[in-house]
């Protein structure tokens, strides 16, 4: 086992994160990675915010992060990574052993140990650190030409891709997003990528429909407008597909109105506890209601799709700060009027 010590951006309770020393040790079958940049996402602020994210409070002093990218440091024997080579880091560690990652479900295995996770106790730590050690398997290698501020989109990319694929064959679809934060515009980029012909988006925040149209949409709405919206539900529905990646429940509850019959609705996005939820007209219209957690294979296409340029996430990137900076970085990056996507420069 051999050890390092690195300056790691650690959350000890809501509103405490510093950036501190801790020892890494790392085995003979582990990568070191020398950590270039990460990307600050909704859970790393929910744990800066709240101590917790969802189900996952903190119990101890927990490494945030799992948006990031970095330089292989250290390889194990005989394998196929090499020192120098640049690469995303897939922050899944599924056990691979129960009936649902034999199914090829990984994203739902219930040992699933995901950085930068309180779900467990201990902890799972984060890739916000100098250094990292990581499984092999978790290392997608990409080309040197290919922009580190742009690879750390990975993860989140792999999230709307997954998304995208619950939905089925998109060519020629119309589609609806409502939630146009990171995930949102995400989701936007990956639609048009599967073919959808025409992508519409709704968000109460000006700054993030005008992203929304930077990501290419052909209109961006806001929800309030009830005059335009209720259009959508004339004839039964305009939308062949809807992705709701707000977890907003008014939003939720909208899109059974405005998906066309025998449509397909795919919730992405987490926040509402309780909907009173259409579920008359969901029956009578057959609309598909399909959950999307996480991704599987995913990682590896967002990789490849960010290396070739088949999407460019740059217009969501808001700033870039040091490490140093990882508190002020989460308050800018939770102020949704402001910033989009913040990363840490290591």
């Amino acid at each position: 086992m051999q050890q390092k010590t690195v300056n790691a951006v650690i959350v000890n309770a809501a509103h405490d994160v510093r950036c501190e020393s801790r020892e890494i040790e790392w085995n003979a079958q582990q990568v070191l990675v020398k950590v270039e940049r990460g990307g600050i996402c909704g859970s790393d602020i929910h744990y800066f915010q709240h101590g917790r994210a969802g189900m996952s409070v903190l119990k101890a002093p927990m490494i945030l992060g799992h948006e990031f990218v970095g330089i292989i440091e250290q390889v194990p024997e005989n394998s196929d990574l090499k020192v120098g080579q640049r690469v995303a880091i897939n922050p899944s560690q599924p056990c691979q052993l129960c009936a649902l990652c034999q199914e090829g479900k990984q994203n739902l295995c219930r040992s699933m140990r995901f950085m930068g996770s309180a779900q467990f106790f201990p902890h799972v730590n984060g890739g916000f650190a100098q250094y990292v050690a990581v499984n092999p398997v978790q290392c997608v290698p990409y080309s040197d030409g290919a922009d580190a501020k742009v690879m750390a989109f990975a993860e989140p990319l792999a999230v709307c891709i997954h998304a995208v694929r619950q939905a089925g064959d998109l060519t020629g679809k119309r589609v609806l997003v409502t939630g146009a934060g990171p995930i949102g515009c995400l989701v936007i980029a990956a639609a048009l990528a599967s073919g959808a012909t025409e992508v519409v988006a709704t968000d109460i925040s000006e700054r993030c429909r005008q992203l929304a149209i930077n990501m290419g949409v052909s209109a961006a709405l806001d929800p309030r407008d009830e005059q335009q919206i209720e259009r959508w539900a004339e004839n039964g529905g305009s939308f062949d597909v809807c992705f709701e990646a707000s977890g907003a429940g008014a939003a939720v509850a909208s899109l059974v109105a405005f998906t066309r019959p025998g449509g397909i609705i795919v919730q992405l996005g987490m926040g509402a506890a309780e909907v009173n939820y259409p579920i008359g007209p969901l029956l009578v219209k057959e609309i598909q209601l399909r959950g999307s957690f996480r991704f599987t294979s995913e990682f590896t296409t967002a990789v490849r799709w960010l290396e070739q340029g088949k999407i460019n996430p740059l217009p969501l990137l808001s700033a870039e700060m040091p490490m140093q900076d990882a508190a002020l970085a989460l308050e800018l990056a939770a102020d949704k009027e402001r910033a989009a996507k913040v990363q840490l420069v290591f």
